[in-house]
């Protein structure tokens, strides 16, 4: 993982130095609503609502093209079926569980006219809390890391942004063990501005 935050880190720089010397570089903040569920054996299949906040980078190379990486705070919310105990012993049955991530997502922007911009690419999240209650004994059920791709729509209205998306988780964030496959997806609208 700590490979990937650096190889991730690396590109964002040289993107930054390459868009710096085209002048096509914005800074803003944006937040928002998750309309998540975790995909999978043992979870209840529903979506829950939860919140997204951070900072974006508009990184232009054109009038029509360009990167917008993210960093953003992402959270998940969910429930474990009313058999979860007997897939795994010792677990929780119907308990709410709540995972928060910090999602880097790096979208290849496409601007058809300046009001639109379609958007789409990969999302890496670190888990900041393992959720811990789902088990008597403390086991951790959720990895530390997630892989997801999303795609979607952002009206431009000068310097407001307003976008949704659907993201489609497509690690297997089941800590637990390998028989069942756990994955984050769902909508996310958000409101953010440039600031600068």
């Amino acid at each position: 993982m700590k490979q990937k935050s650096l190889a991730l880190l690396t590109l964002a720089l040289a993107i930054t130095t390459i868009s710096f010397a085209q002048g096509g570089f914005h800074l803003g903040v944006k937040a928002g609503a998750n309309i998540f569920k975790v995909d999978g054996a043992a979870i209840k299949d529903e979506f829950k609502f939860g919140y997204n906040l951070g900072a974006f980078a508009e990184l232009n190379f054109s009038d029509k093209w360009g990167i917008q990486p993210e960093v953003m705070w992402n959270q998940t919310n969910f429930r474990t079926a009313e058999n979860f105990n007997e897939i795994f012993p010792g677990g929780k049955s119907d308990v709410k569980g709540k995972l928060n991530y910090l999602s880097v997502p790096i979208l290849l922007s496409f601007r058809p006219a300046k009001l639109i911009t379609f958007q789409a690419g990969p999302q890496f999240g670190i888990l900041l809390n393992n959720e811990e209650s789902l088990f008597e004994n403390g086991r951790e059920a959720f990895k530390s890391g997630d892989f997801s791709v999303l795609g979607g729509v952002q009206l431009n209205l000068g310097s407001l942004k307003v976008g949704g998306r659907y993201v489609v988780g497509l690690a297997n964030i089941n800590d637990i063990d390998d028989r069942e496959k756990w994955k984050n997806q769902g909508f996310q609208v958000y409101l953010g501005t440039r600031i600068l």
